[in-house]
């Protein structure tokens, strides 16, 4: 069985290195997104402001209040209340808040190396309260994420998204088009046997390709890691398997390309806007946060971020791992359960 296995893996990581199209694009698109990022978010803006508002909305400073009134009726400002001032720094670093205000004690906190803030504290101060009085700016304590490294591991994990659904589920459903499923029926070869060579192939050539664009950019951009390379390894592991799973689930019985690609995508487009490559979903609506526990990105890019930006250790992202090995162990079971040789 064992040989079995290593053959396919071996065949099928050929394919791939010998499609130089596929293998340069999976490497290059990840570079070109965080250049354009690292150029676009030097001076320019997200179109969504993000403000979290500590303790009380109200103040009983009149200059404040009349302020902190105007400043409500701005277009494109988001308010979220926090209680807790540690959860809300923590947020505004991470970019998850644009900017912190206390009407209770009319102070305000921004993060320097954020263009949003920027502009968000720009809005407030353009709207001053009575002469001498008004909100206070005060500063942050402790390090602060640049954008650009933040948004790296969603890129990565975005890159990981789609090299795992299309990568095995289009290939599958092409195979069993064109009648190589058929044949490799005909031979001792179980469809386990298959499905795990194809999951273990297409896991090492996104692991392998991700090391790549991960020591490119790092040399590039001088991004780092403050947490262990084994523990990213591990949860980029994870991530690979549980999105090569996904596109095996989909391909389990489909054999018109047309057919898969529009399931894929359907699954992918919103799975990137709701996992919090771009932006994070800090002020949306509960039920959208509820709604992006449930993809797989999600984990794979809140717990890389924790590791890669923070430093967190392996109890500090124990949900995300169990999310997603739980999430690979229920995708392979029915793909396998539901995976036919031959087209209908």
């Amino acid at each position: 069985m064992f040989i079995r296995i290593w053959a396919l893996f071996v065949a099928r990581n050929k394919e791939f290195l010998r499609d130089r199209s596929s293998l340069g694009w999976s490497i290059l698109f990840p570079f070109l997104v965080i250049a354009g990022f690292s150029l676009m978010f030097t001076e320019n803006s997200r179109g969504m402001y993000t403000v979290g508002i500590l303790g009380k909305t109200m103040s009983n400073d009149p200059g404040i209040e009349d302020q902190l009134q105007r400043f409500q009726k701005t277009r494109f400002l988001v308010l979220v209340p926090f209680d807790d001032f540690d959860t809300a720094i923590d947020k505004l670093k991470h970019h998850g808040l644009d900017m912190i205000l206390s009407p209770e004690s009319g102070e305000y906190w921004i993060s320097e190396s954020s263009p949003s803030s920027y502009i968000v504290e720009k809005m407030l101060l353009s709207n001053p309260g009575e002469p001498g009085k008004g909100f206070a700016k005060r500063v942050i304590k402790g390090r602060e994420v640049p954008y650009v490294e933040w948004l790296f591991p969603g890129i990565l994990g975005m890159n990981m998204m789609f090299a795992g659904l299309f990568g095995v589920g289009f290939v599958v459903v092409r195979y069993r088009k064109n009648g190589m499923l058929k044949r490799l029926s005909a031979t001792p070869i179980r469809a386990h046997e298959y499905l795990v060579s194809q999951v273990l192939s297409r896991v090492f050539t996104m692991l392998l390709t991700t090391a790549v664009v991960y020591g490119g950019c790092s040399f590039l951009y001088h991004f780092t890691c403050r947490g262990s390379y084994l523990l990213l390894l591990l949860i980029f592991f994870l991530g690979a398997i549980s999105m090569v799973a996904m596109g095996l689930l989909v391909a389990a019985r489909l054999s018109s390309e047309e057919l898969a690609s529009g399931l894929l995508n359907m699954i992918a487009w919103p799975m990137m806007f709701l996992s919090g490559v771009w932006f994070s979903l800090e002020g949306s609506k509960p039920w959208v946060k509820t709604l992006a526990q449930a993809f797989p990105l999600t984990h794979l890019i809140e717990g890389a971020r924790q590791i890669m930006n923070d430093g967190a250790g392996f109890w500090d992202i124990r949900i995300h791992l169990l999310v997603l090995l739980i999430m690979s162990l229920v995708f392979l079971a029915l793909g396998s359960l539901f995976f036919e040789w031959k087209k209908h």
